[in-house]
């Protein structure tokens, strides 16, 4: 029996794929065994299926929302990831430096210097 509604599995796989590549996607699901697929499953039905998966916000106002809330929690790893799907989504550069602004006056500077340092990283790569 299966954990999620396969729809909303196939849905999110296209979002998903969409916004941070295939091949980072196709990798990930790869790469998950016996213990982690279920996670794996569960979360691109629920986070890209459900929660990306209506009309009512577009890709790239989701995209700008998923930095500044995976920003405030100071999730570097997912920030960088979300970072390039949010290019990906068509998000801007001065737009991106407008979200750091935000996390840097609600979550503290060091929060948005390190937001910065990434998205020059990120920038640099091309």
């Amino acid at each position: 029996m299966s954990v999620f509604d396969e729809d909303l599995f196939l849905q999110g796989l296209e979002q998903r794929k969409a916004t941070l590549g295939a091949e980072y996607v196709e990798n990930n699901l790869a790469a998950a065994d016996e213990f982690t697929r279920p996670f794996q499953e569960a979360m691109t039905a629920w986070c890209w299926g459900f929660g990306w998966g209506d009309e009512v916000i577009d890709a790239k106002t989701r995209s700008m929302m998923n930095l500044s809330m995976i920003g405030a929690l100071g999730k570097m790893q997912e920030w960088e990831l979300h970072l390039r799907g949010a290019i990906n989504n068509g998000v801007s550069k001065e737009e991106i430096r407008a979200i750091i602004h935000v996390i840097a006056i609600y979550c503290g500077v060091p929060q948005g210097l390190e937001c910065f340092r990434v998205a020059k990283k990120v920038f640099a790569e091309g």
